[in-house]
C-alpha cells in the first residue's frame, strides 16, 4: 500500500512521491510548481493524461487548503495514483468501473493539487500547532493584545494550556481523565480557563485577550477567492483583497488560463459530508437543471461513501442566512462554470453514533458532556489515545504556573486515524471517477456528397456531444465570457469554399445526454427523449480537388477535426 494511504506525508515525502510519478511516467504525468510559498516550498500540481497541452475536457482536484486538514492530501494523491493506473494498467479493475467508462476516463485530463497550503501543513505536522491555512501573522499594526501559538514547555508541540481560575468556564471530566468539558452550575472546583499553548503579544500584564482562530495565522485561504468576496470586518479571514495570498492566487491564475475545467472538488476535513452550491441562496433560487445534476452527485455520494450531500446555504451556514464569502467552490461554480463541491472528509459523527441534526452544520456545535465523554472513550478504544493527552505543569514567563497538553487534534479529530485512511482514499476516488466521467465529449463525422454533372460538391459534417454534461457544463455558467459555444473552421488545399463565405460557421452549444435526478423526465407517465439537441449538421459547398479539413470546438471543450480527400 502506498505510504500516503497509511500516514500523513510531510512536504519532503509528498515531493518525493509526485516526483517519482513524473519520472516513472513522463508520457502521462507532468509535474509543475504553481508558486513558491513564503516558506520556500513548492505548491505542486500534477497534470495526468497524454498530451498535457492538448485542450480537452478536464477536472480539478485539490486538498489541504486548511493546514490541519491533512487527509485531503492523501485523498488527492490516491486519486492521482488511480488515474495513473487507469493509463498504465488499462485492463486492471478500478473501483469496479466497466471497460467503456475506463476508456472514456482516459480521454479526460486531471489537474491534481494535493496540498494547497504546504507551509501550513508542515507547521501542523511538525509542531502540532493550530493553523487555519498559512502560518503568517499578517495584519501588521495591531494595537490590541493577541495570542501567538508556541511550544511553552519545550516538548516540540503546541497543544492547549489550562490555568486554574475561580471564574473558569471548564472543568476536567470525572468520566474521562484529562478531558476538559464546559462547566455546569453544580460542578465543584477546580475550575479552569483554557487557551492555546503560547504567549500573549502586546500584553498589558493584566487582561487576557479573547483567542481567535486567526490570531497568528491570517488569512483563511477559503475566504480569499473573488466570488462574493467581502472585507475582513464582514468576513473573517478574507485577506487584504481577493487573491492577496500566493497560494490562492496561483490557483485562480491557473484555472482562469484553463477554461476546459468542467468539474472541481475541494477536499477538507472533517465531518463526513459533501457541500454543494449554491452557498448564498436557497435551492429554489438555483437553476433546476443544475440542481438535478447535483442530486445525481448526491446519490453517488451516499451510495459510494456513505456521506450525504447538502446545500451550502440551507445546511452549512454557521449563522443561518449568513453565507460564507469568498470561498473556492462558489468561485469555481459561479465564476468558472464548473460542477463543483466541497467534501468534508472523515465521518467522525458516524463513528460516535450521532444522529444527524436538521442542519448538518449543527453537528459541530450541538455537543454536550455525553458526546464529549463518548468521544474520549472512542479515542481510547479505537484511536490509540492519540487525541486526549495528559496535562503537565510548567512555568510560563508571563502567566506563572500553567498546565499544557489536553488535546492533540491532528489524528482523530481533524483527520481519520491512520488505520482508516486507506478506506477513505478508496471511496472518494470511486466517487470522483464517476464525476469525471460526466464531462462533455465531442465526436465528428465528415462525408462528401457526389457532384452532379461535374458541378460543386457538398461536404457534410455532423458534430455530436457524447458526454453526460452539455458543452457549457452548467446552465448558471452558460453566459460566462469564457464559455463560448462551438465554432467550425475549414481549410481546403486545392479547393475553393463557395458557401458559407470564409468557411467559418457558428455551431453554438450542444446538450449532453445526462438529466440528473428528479428533474421531471423520469416519470413513467411520459417516457420521452429530447430532440437532437446533442448534435448539429453543417455543410460547405466546394469546387476543385484536394484535401478538406474540418475543425470544430471551443476553449471549453477542446477541438475535434477530420480531413478528407476530394479527388
Amino acid at each position: 500500500m502506498s505510504a500516503f494511504r497509511e500516514k500523513y506525508l510531510d512536504h519532503d515525502e509528498l515531493t518525493a512521491q509526485v516526483k517519482a510519478w513524473a519520472a516513472a511516467h513522463p508520457d502521462i504525468v507532468r509535474l509543475t510548481s504553481l508558486t513558491k510559498t513564503a516558506g520556500g516550498r513548492d505548491q505542486w500540481l500534477l497534470t495526468i493524461g497524454p498530451d498535457p497541452d492538448e485542450v480537452r475536457p478536464a477536472v480539478w482536484v485539490d486538498g489541504n487548503m486548511h493546514a490541519a486538514e491533512l487527509a485531503g492530501s492523501s485523498v488527492a494523491l490516491g486519486i492521482a495514483e488511480d488515474v495513473i493506473r487507469l493509463h498504465t494498467e488499462p485492463d486492471a479493475d478500478l473501483h469496479g468501473l466497466p471497460a467503456h467508462l475506463r476508456e472514456f476516463l482516459r480521454g479526460v485530463k486531471f489537474f491534481i493539487l494535493p496540498r494547497m497550503s504546504p507551509d501550513g501543513a508542515e507547521e501542523v505536522l511538525t509542531h502540532g500547532r493550530w493553523v487555519r491555512s498559512v502560518p503568517r501573522v499578517g495584519r501588521d499594526g495591531r494595537t490590541k493584545p493577541w495570542w501567538r501559538t508556541a511550544d511553552v514547555d519545550g516538548d516540540g508541540l503546541a497543544m492547549l494550556m489550562r490555568i486554574e481560575d475561580a471564574a473558569g468556564e471548564y472543568v476536567e471530566s470525572k468520566e474521562a481523565a484529562n478531558l476538559m468539558v464546559p462547566r455546569a452550575i453544580d460542578d465543584p472546583p477546580p475550575y479552569y480557563r483554557v487557551y492555546t499553548e503560547g504567549f500573549i503579544e502586546g500584553w498589558d500584564g493584566r487582561s487576557m485577550p479573547d483567542p481567535h482562530y486567526l490570531d497568528d495565522n491570517y488569512p483563511d485561504l477559503n475566504r480569499n477567492f473573488p466570488f462574493d468576496w467581502a472585507p475582513e470586518h464582514e468576513q473573517a479571514g478574507a485577506g487584504e483583497f481577493p487573491g492577496s495570498e500566493p497560494e490562492s492566487r496561483s490557483v485562480m491564475e491557473f484555472a482562469t488560463a484553463h477554461p476546459e475545467i468542467a468539474a472541481w472538488v475541494d477536499f477538507h476535513c472533517f465531518g463526513g459530508v459533501f457541500i454543494r452550491p449554491r452557498g448564498e441562496v436557497p435551492d429554489n433560487k438555483m437553476d433546476p437543471e443544475d440542481l438535478a445534476i447535483y442530486r445525481q452527485l448526491g446519490a453517488w455520494a451516499e451510495e459510494m461513501t456513505g456521506y450525504p450531500m447538502v446545500s451550502g446555504f440551507e445546511e452549512f451556514t454557521y449563522s443561518p442566512d449568513t453565507p460564507i464569502r469568498g470561498d473556492l467552490i462558489e468561485w469555481a461554480h459561479r465564476n468558472r462554470g464548473a460542477i463543483s463541491y466541497v467534501c468534508e472528509l472523515w465521518d467522525l459523527w458516524a463513528q460516535l453514533g450521532h444522529e444527524r441534526p436538521k442542519r448538518f452544520v449543527d453537528h459541530y456545535s450541538h455537543l454536550g458532556r455525553k458526546e464529549l465523554v463518548g468521544f474520549a472513550k472512542w479515542d481510547a478504544e479505537h484511536n490509540q489515545g492519540r487525541v486526549i493527552r495528559p496535562w503537565k505543569k510548567t512555568a510560563h514567563p508571563q502567566l506563572g504556573e500553567v498546565e499544557v497538553g489536553g488535546i492533540d487534534s491532528r489524528v482523530g479529530i481533524w483527520n481519520p486515524p491512520y488505520e482508516m485512511l486507506g478506506e477513505v482514499c478508496e471511496k472518494q476516488s470511486a466517487m470522483w471517477m464517476h464525476v469525471a466521467a460526466m464531462v462533455p465529449r465531442l465526436s465528428l463525422e465528415v462525408a462528401v456528397a457526389p457532384a452532379e454533372d461535374g458541378g460543386p460538391r457538398v461536404v457534410r459534417a455532423t458534430v455530436r456531444n457524447l458526454g453526460y454534461l452539455p458543452t457549457y457544463v452548467t446552465r448558471e455558467g452558460k453566459n460566462l465570457a469564457h464559455n463560448d459555444g462551438l465554432w467550425a473552421d475549414v481549410e481546403g488545399e486545392g479547393l475553393e469554399v463557395l458557401a458559407p463565405l470564409g468557411g467559418r460557421t457558428e455551431v453554438g452549444h450542444l446538450e449532453g445526454w445526462g438529466r440528473g435526478l428528479h428533474g421531471g423526465d423520469a416519470g413513467v407517465h411520459f417516457v420521452r427523449s429530447r430532440g437532437t439537441t446533442d448534435r448539429r449538421e453543417l455543410s460547405w459547398t466546394v469546387t476543385g480537388t484536394g484535401s478538406f479539413r474540418v475543425r470544430i470546438g471551443s476553449a471549453r471543450t477542446g477541438w475535434v477535426e477530420e480531413t478528407i480527400e476530394l479527388p
